[in-house]
C-alpha cells in the first residue's frame, strides 16, 4: 500500500527536504510505507544536479535552493501542485527509464480529464502543451509551453523529489529562471489554458489515475 499525505498550508522547502531524506531512509529499511506527499511551497527556485547558474536570471526575488535531484532550475510556488514521490523501485523493476515514463503518463492522463493534451519531447524534460491558439512568428509552428516538471533522486532504489504541475500559479514568477534550461519556450498552467479548477479537484484526479496506472 502506498500512503498519501497532503498539506493544506504552504510547506517550507528545507522542512520538505529533511522530511524526504528521513522518509526515504525509513522506506529503504522497510520501516515505513511508500509515500506520495502533496504540497505547495512559498515562491522559490530550486536548482538540480545539472543546473547551470546562467539559467538563474534573478537571484534576489525569491530564495534559491540547490538540491541533489536530477534536472536544472525550476520554480515552486502557490497554485502549483508538487507531488513528492517516495516509491521503492526495488519492488518496481529497478528501471529508471520506465519509472520516468510512468510519471509522464500519470501527468498526461490526469491532464486529459480536464481536456488538456499534454505531450513529451525527446529533447526536453517534463510535459508540454502545443498552444494551438499561439504560433511562433518565425516559422508559423505552434508555440509549445511547459505545464509540468519532473525531477528525481534515487537512494537505494527509493525515489524522492518528484513532479510539479501548474494549476494556477503566478506565471510571472517563472521569469527569474530559464525553466529546466529550455530556452525560447514558455510556461503555462491549467488556468492559463482556460481551465478553472480547485487544487482538490486536481488531487482527486491525480490520485485516482495513480492507482489506475499502477495496476
Amino acid at each position: 500500500m502506498v500512503e498519501w499525505l497532503k498539506n493544506d498550508e504552504l510547506v517550507d522547502y528545507d522542512f520538505a527536504s529533511n522530511f524526504m531524506e528521513t522518509r526515504v531512509s525509513e522506506i529503504a529499511a522497510n520501516k515505513k510505507k511508500e509515500l506520495i506527499w502533496l504540497v505547495e511551497h512559498p515562491p522559490l527556485y530550486t536548482g538540480g544536479a545539472s543546473a547551470n547558474e546562467k539559467d538563474l536570471l534573478d537571484k534576489e526575488s525569491f530564495p534559491v535552493y540547490h538540491t541533489r535531484r536530477g534536472g536544472k532550475f525550476t520554480y515552486h510556488g502557490p497554485g502549483q501542485r508538487v507531488a513528492y514521490v517516495m516509491l521503492d523501485l526495488n519492488k518496481r523493476g529497478r528501471d529508471v527509464k520506465s519509472f520516468v515514463e510512468f510519471l509522464e503518463k500519470w501527468i498526461i492522463t490526469t491532464l486529459q480529464e480536464f481536456n488538456i493534451e499534454g505531450e513529451i519531447r525527446p529533447d526536453r524534460v517534463g510535459v508540454w502543451i502545443r498552444r494551438k491558439d499561439k504560433k511562433k512568428s518565425a516559422d508559423g509552428l505552434f508555440l509549445e509551453e511547459k505545464i509540468a516538471a519532473i525531477g528525481l533522486k534515487l537512494r537505494k532504489w527509493v525515489s524522492f523529489h518528484g513532479i510539479a504541475i501548474n494549476i494556477n500559479p503566478n506565471l510571472d514568477h517563472f521569469s527569474g529562471i530559464i525553466p529546466c534550461g529550455a530556452e525560447n519556450f514558455g510556461v503555462t498552467s491549467l488556468k492559463d489554458l482556460g481551465v478553472s479548477i480547485t487544487m482538490d479537484d486536481f488531487d482527486l484526479a491525480l490520485k485516482s489515475n495513480f492507482f489506475r496506472l499502477c495496476k
